[in-house]
């Protein structure tokens, strides 16, 4: 996107969108320097001068010179008294000071005149004008100081808006989003939800065309979706298209230490795009500001609740035609306070799900348009093998495999290169770990086993590749690749993955006769599935159709959170009870099988001792599958 600039009265630049500071403003202000430099010179200058004036002596030294017939003039102002000596070289000044005693010499006068010495007299206080001038001074200079200070924090911190520019709105601003080369069509796999941002398009570029029909655009539109589904990538190519000014602000943006500087900024920046109308705002993240009000410590955070209320004050104080729509990005809409989901506020609600295959396929055109593939690439197998990548997942696979042909000192991106790269994020880097004997031994049956219930049982999912390098923290990795994308389960479904869960360990027991530490993750993702079986999805005879909540899930990333227990401990104890029978029955199942079938299961150890890597059509030619 073109670089942003910021609104008229912001004289600088963010200094988040470019390393390089706006010119005409360094970052370096010399102009304080100069002046408190200035005053330590005025300070010592007068230091100095009063170094060199004139000599101070004692009283009666002053007398007795005066008795010498040594002095040619005496000025007297109240009880000090400066002269000069007839035999002074100076043009200007005094020669020597001194102050009279606090008893009045009656004989002092009479001893001057009798010496015939010129006397002057000038009075003590100072005029009216001089000592108001030489008491308003020093709060001349304090409160221009402050104010010049003021001022040049406001140009660094983005123009006035309170003290030190503090609550401005720090919003970066993009005048001319319809150069950039970020648009709809480089936005691969929303088809959905681009259809529903094109009606706010249309209503920004010609809004008559609604207002004949008394239709009002929305207040405002909400995406949410898991991370890297393409949000934030969504809202500038909307901007992009409408061809208006477009603010794009963090939701943590709003809140500093300092109470009301997160309101203010609210205000700040709804009313930079009232005057750039028609103008879309994105608040990216909104979930950090948009909590549930009174949810925090002691209640809530009084200055994150105040900048919520100004925002919801601000939305509802958009007039009906008011061309100005905000866009919000979020992957968690669960925390999100009602009063921000009503209608009226964020009137329409978008949801980026992770891309099938289709669109993953898309998402791969977009992004390798640019790059030299090689003529073995195949996008297709790409995209199946990039099942549950998100669109930033799939960017940086590609990025990946680029990376990598540069280091090879390819030309062309090969698929060899988007093989390594997908192993690389799935997996992590290759280790140099050298195994032993037995270890490697242990670690091929342990991938067999999984790799022969994927290749026999029904409903898994076939294997695409085994191998036995260390990557990451696995020291083997058993990859499956789906034939289509699921989005619902069966049964049969899950239990065949249970006992692919289970083929590691059953493998080792068949063959060592005894278990390792090595299936640890098998045995979790095992329970955890068996557990959401027996609880979540009623598949369990002696409990039946019943729900019983033990985690709450996250609407999108499927983490799960602990929760409160709303049923007895007898069904507590029950639900173990099937967890444990429903694993125990799958072990048995994938016991059996690995029996029958071990003359595949040292063929397929055995090749992978010697390869360390076996692909899905070599296992074909190992083993026959029924």
């Amino acid at each position: 996107m073109k670089k942003p600039t910021k609104p008229e009265s912001d004289q600088t630049q963010d200094q988040s969108d470019s390393p390089q500071v706006q010119q005409g403003h360094p970052l370096f202000d010399w102009r304080p320097l100069f002046f408190t430099l200035l005053l330590f010179a005025l300070y010592y200058t007068f230091s100095a001068q009063s170094e060199t004036g004139p000599k101070e002596i004692p009283y009666t030294q002053f007398k007795q010179q005066l008795m010498n017939d040594e002095l040619a003039s005496i000025t007297m102002r109240g009880q000090q008294i400066n002269g000069r000596y007839r035999n002074s070289d100076k043009v200007n000044g005094f020669d020597f000071k001194t102050y009279m005693p606090d008893i009045r010499d009656e004989s002092l006068l009479e001893l001057i005149e009798s010496r015939n010495v010129e006397l002057k007299a000038k009075s003590e206080e100072l005029p009216t004008w001089a000592t108001v001038l030489i008491s308003l001074l020093p709060w001349i200079l304090i409160f221009g100081f402050f104010a010049y200070s003021n001022r040049a924090l406001q140009n660094r911190m983005g123009g006035g808006a309170g003290l030190f520019g503090f609550s401005r709105s720090h919003a970066r601003l993009y005048e001319t989003p319809e150069t950039s080369e970020i648009n709809f069509d480089e936005v691969a796999g929303l088809e959905g939800a681009k259809q529903d941002l094109r009606e706010v398009i249309e209503f920004l570029r010609n809004p008559d065309k609604f207002r004949k029909l008394d239709a009002k655009l929305p207040k405002g539109i909400l995406m949410m979706g898991p991370p890297g589904t393409g949000k934030t990538l969504l809202a500038k190519a909307t901007a992009a298209e409408a061809g208006v000014p477009f603010f794009s602000i963090s939701g943590s943006e709003f809140v500093e230490m300092f109470v009301g500087v997160g309101a203010g900024r609210v205000r700040s920046m709804f009313q930079q795009a009232r005057e750039k109308a028609p103008a879309l705002i994105f608040v990216d993240e909104i979930d950090s500001v948009g909590r549930v009000r009174g949810s925090g410590v002691g209640g809530g955070n009084d200055e994150r609740e105040q900048t919520l209320n100004q925002i919801l004050a601000e939305m509802d104080g958009f007039a009906s035609d008011e061309p100005v729509v905000v866009l919000a990005a979020t992957n968690r809409p669960d925390v999100l306070d009602p009063a921000l989901m009503r209608p009226g506020r964020f009137d329409r609600k978008i949801t980026l799900e992770l891309p099938q295959k289709k669109a993953r396929l898309q998402i791969l055109q977009v992004r390798t348009r640019r790059k030299p593939l090689s003529d073995d690439v195949d996008l297709e197998q790409l995209s199946a093998r990039t099942i549950g990548f998100s669109g930033a997942d799939i960017e940086n696979l590609v990025n990946e495999a680029a990376l990598h042909a540069a280091r090879e000192n390819k030309s062309l991106i090969e698929q060899s290169d988007f093989e390594h790269a997908h192993d690389k994020i799935l997996l992590g880097t290759e280790r140099q770990d050298i195994l032993n004997g037995d270890d490697k031994k242990r670690i091929a049956y342990h991938e067999s086993g999984h790799a022969l219930l994927s290749m026999f049982l029904t409903y898994a999912d076939p294997v695409s590749k085994v191998t036995i390098i260390p990557r990451g923290r696995a020291l083997g990795v058993t990859e499956t690749m789906p034939v289509e994308d699921r989005v619902n389960y069966t049964q049969e479904v899950l239990e065949d993955r249970l006992c692919v869960l289970l083929g590691g360990r059953c493998s080792e027991r068949v063959v060592f006769g005894n278990v390792s530490s090595g299936a640890a993750d098998d045995l979790k993702q095992c329970t955890l599935l068996a557990r959401r079986m027996v609880t979540q999805w009623g598949m369990s005879e002696k409990l039946g159709p019943v729900h019983f909540p033990q985690h709450e899930e996250h609407p999108f990333l499927g983490m799960e959170m602990a929760t409160s227990k709303d049923f007895s401990d007898v069904t507590a104890h029950t639900i173990d009870l099937e967890v444990e029978s429903l694993i125990k029955k799958s072990e048995e199942r994938t016991l059996q099988i690995l029996r029958d079938k071990r003359r595949d299961l040292d063929a397929l150890a055995e090749a992978l001792m010697a390869n360390e890597t076996v692909s899905a059509e070599e296992i074909r030619q190992l083993i026959k599958v029924d």
